[in-house]
């Protein structure tokens, strides 16, 4: 099924003629996701690069993919203060999809370095581990923010 992009909130634009590399930080939950996006910071600083960070809204069946549950307005508020926590440029995408791994394939560009945060990454048998695997398996290159 199809995706909707909900809201694309942009930070400064790259400087002209000059692209800048981005890496994806993918919403989980707030602690592991603030995590991830001092992870990225640190390497973005590094390297010049932007931070998108990509929230994907399931909207049950039941509902129009238009209309879910929650208030896109609350939504984007809240996820403009999480990303506003990056000490780097970042652009916040919201999806409204079906499914979460369709609309993850369709949202990343080829070869996009993903920071995901997560308790216990290095356990195998966890969401992110089998996230991991599914964005690896992609051929995305992915690195883990432990949190607390």
């Amino acid at each position: 099924m199809p995706s909707t992009p909900a809201a694309d909130l942009p930070g400064e634009p790259p400087r002209a003629g000059r692209r800048r590399l981005n890496i994806c930080v993918l919403f989980t939950s707030p602690a592991p996701t603030l995590a991830a996006l001092k992870k990225a910071g640190g390497l973005a600083e590094n390297l010049g690069a932007r931070i998108t960070l990509l929230v994907l809204h399931v909207v049950p069946f039941p509902l129009p993919l238009e209309d879910p549950p929650v208030s896109l307005g609350w939504s984007r508020e809240r996820f403009r203060a999480l990303a506003a926590q990056s000490p780097v440029d970042t652009v916040v995408r919201l999806y409204l999809c079906r499914d979460r791994g369709e609309t993850l394939e369709q949202a990343l560009s080829p070869k996009s370095v993903v920071v995901i945060g997560a308790r216990n990454a290095r356990w195998p048998f966890t969401a992110a581990a089998r996230l991991r695997r599914q964005l690896v398996r992609a051929g995305h290159e992915v690195i883990f923010a432990e949190s607390e």
